[in-house]
């Protein structure tokens, strides 16, 4: 746990929901809606490092981009240092983001080929009015060294660096404009093994350089186990587990957060766990199952699982669980 971080919460949402249409017919009317996130409620403090995770399907890259309005909410709130992000215009917004940046999945989708580094970093600066013309290029020289890239970067394009050394432009990216919070939308998923460690790494020391709060999305629990302050489980669209994170790995409570963390491998033969294996599928969201979400693949489900939507309840100090069979 950072020594950093603050008892009050620089992000609260509350009862946030993203639904999709599904357009069909001569008319283009909505035939169906995909229930993307589902009324999922959260805070996280000031300095802090919380890992959202879930199967992909569960809702987690939608909830990030929904939180910076890169995705608009269709209802809920979504308050950041005090102001709802959802009553903003679009100028209001704009300059909320000067606080707020994302780090993209995939490191090469997300620069722009045509551009070299220097126009890629010094974009966000003109775009916020930091800086002058004559010192920006400074700006994005000390922005390089501080992700551990030199300056003769600035006059390459994009496709000239390796995936990991991609990945540190975004990052630095990001952090031109001296953001407070980042979403970090699982920005080592599209790296070598090899290099994601050293991204991470990089990553842990700006949270604690420049105490950034950060949301980490992320399928690799194994990463989230070391980076992360605090653990997010979404299935389904819906939040059926969080906690910090040595309370969650030691003691997981809900059957689907047991299932997931029984696949990360242990280095100590002692310490692993029985595998245990969900059967079928990730349901749609189109069409979620009644009740429980998860009642369709849990070991332990039971009638009044397809009755009830359970709700978070206290399992420990900090940590709450979905599950009616175990709380």
């Amino acid at each position: 746990m950072r020594d950093t971080i603050s008892p009050e919460p620089l992000l609260q949402v509350r009862n946030l929901r993203k639904s999709f249409g599904i357009r069909g017919g001569l008319l283009g009317r909505v035939l169906a809606e995909v229930k993307a996130v589902n009324d999922i409620s959260f805070e996280i403090g000031r300095g802090e490092v919380v890992g959202l995770v879930g199967e992909s399907g569960s809702g987690k890259t939608t909830a990030g981009r929904t939180l910076l309005r890169l995705e608009e909410p269709t209802s809920g709130e979504i308050r950041f240092d005090g102001t709802d992000l959802t009553t903003l215009s679009a100028d209001g917004m704009r300059r909320m983001r000067r606080r707020m940046q994302i780090i993209f999945q995939d490191p090469f989708a997300s620069l722009n080929p045509r551009e070299k580094v220097r126009e890629i970093l010094t974009h966000p600066l003109r775009l916020h009015g930091i800086g002058t013309a004559s010192d920006r290029p400074d700006r994005a020289a000390e922005l390089l060294e501080k992700v551990g890239l030199g300056r003769d970067s600035l006059d390459r394009f994009p496709h000239e660096f390796s995936g990991g050394q991609r990945q540190r432009i975004g990052i630095a990216r990001a952090l031109a404009v001296e953001p407070d919070f980042i979403v970090a939308d699982e920005p080592v998923s599209a790296l070598d093994v090899s290099i994601q460690a050293q991204v991470i790494n990089l990553l842990d020391d700006l949270c604690d350089d420049l105490g950034l709060t950060m949301l980490f999305i992320a399928h690799d629990l194994g990463v989230v186990e070391h980076f992360c302050d605090r653990v997010i489980v979404m299935y389904l669209g819906r939040i059926v587990e969080t906690g910090r994170s040595e309370d969650l790995y030691a003691r997981p409570n809900h059957p689907y957060t047991q299932a997931l963390l029984s696949a990360v491998p242990k280095p100590k033969p002692g310490r692993r766990r029985d595998r245990i294996l969900l059967k079928g599928d990730i349901p749609s969201p189109i069409d979620p199952p009644s009740g429980c979400v998860f009642r369709s693949r849990c070991p332990m489900a039971s009638a009044e699982c397809a009755e009830i939507v359970p709700p978070l309840a206290r399992v420990g100090a900090g940590h709450f669980s979905a599950c009616i069979k175990t709380t």
